[in-house]
Formats: structure tokens, sequence, C-alpha cells
């Protein structure tokens, strides 16, 4: 019998997902040493399970999703996050606590997709149409810092 609530269960997994998509981990007591941190203490018999139900395969790079590419650093994101928005952005508009980010039509996905993946500090969640996201902020003031940043990058 599972000890653990479903919800629990599912959490779990998706950390798991965001801690192997972010960063190379190379055995299972590493990654329950990094699900710890979050507060997710597992015995090994359940991270083997997860790691199995995930589908998640252990490669020279780390435990990988099959068919991912391998782990990016911080600095790679950035510069794809700075990349897209050159190439995609029209606007970014703070709207209260919310940043309604325009694009041309098909381009909010590989946007948000690189927000997502190279989060600024201030975006607590990211919703994307077919032109335009909308990137939930800590603050009203967040909402500004972050739509002028936003312009400033595409304007680089």
């Amino acid at each position: 019998m599972n000890r653990y609530p479903q919800g629990l269960v599912l959490r779990r997994r998706e950390t798991i997902l965001r801690i192997v998509d972010a960063e190379a981990i190379h055995s299972q007591e590493a990654l329950a040493e990094r699900l710890a941190e979050k507060g997710y203490n597992v015995a090994q018999p359940t991270l083997s399970r997860d790691l199995r139900e995930l589908g998640l395969a252990k490669a020279p790079g780390g435990y990988t999703r099959p068919g991912a590419m391998p782990p990016v650093g911080k600095a790679e994101r950035t510069a794809e996050l700075d990349r897209v928005l050159r190439e995609f952005l029209l606007s970014a508009v703070a709207a209260g606590t919310i940043v309604v980010v325009r694009t041309p039509p098909a381009g909010a996905h590989p946007v948000a997709r690189a927000l997502d993946e190279a989060p600024p500090r201030e975006v607590v969640g990211t919703i994307a149409g077919d032109d335009t996201i909308f990137l939930a902020t800590t603050s009203a003031s967040a909402a500004q810092r972050l739509a002028k940043r936003l312009t400033r990058t595409e304007a680089a």
C-alpha cells in the first residue's frame, strides 16, 4: 500500500523533473539530497519507483527524460532568453502584478518557454497563448521592473 497521498506523489515527481531538467544529477543519492533540500525525504525504493514511473533514464550526463537535451547551464538559458526576446518581443506592459507580453502570432510559446527555463526572480507564474503571455509577479513594483527589463533586453 502506498503511504503517500496522491497529491504529494505528484508534487514530488514534478519536483524531480524540475531538478533533472535544471542540473546534472548522476545518482539516486544526489537526487535524494536535492529532494531533501526541497522538503521531500524519500526512501531509495520510492525514488526508484518515481524514476521508473517518470520514464527517466540514466545517461552519461545524468538522469534525463528520454529524447531530452542534456542539462543546460544558467548562462546558456539566459542567453537563449535574451535571443528569443530580441526575436519575438513586441511589447511588455505592467498591469498591476501582471506583465502582459505581446509577440507576433505563434511567438508566445518560445518566449514563455525561455522565461520558464530562465525565470526572472520576480516571476511566480507564466501563462501563454498564441501571441500573448501573462507573467504573474510578486508585486506591482516587480511587474514594473520586469516590464522595463524585458523591453531593455529586446532593444539590446
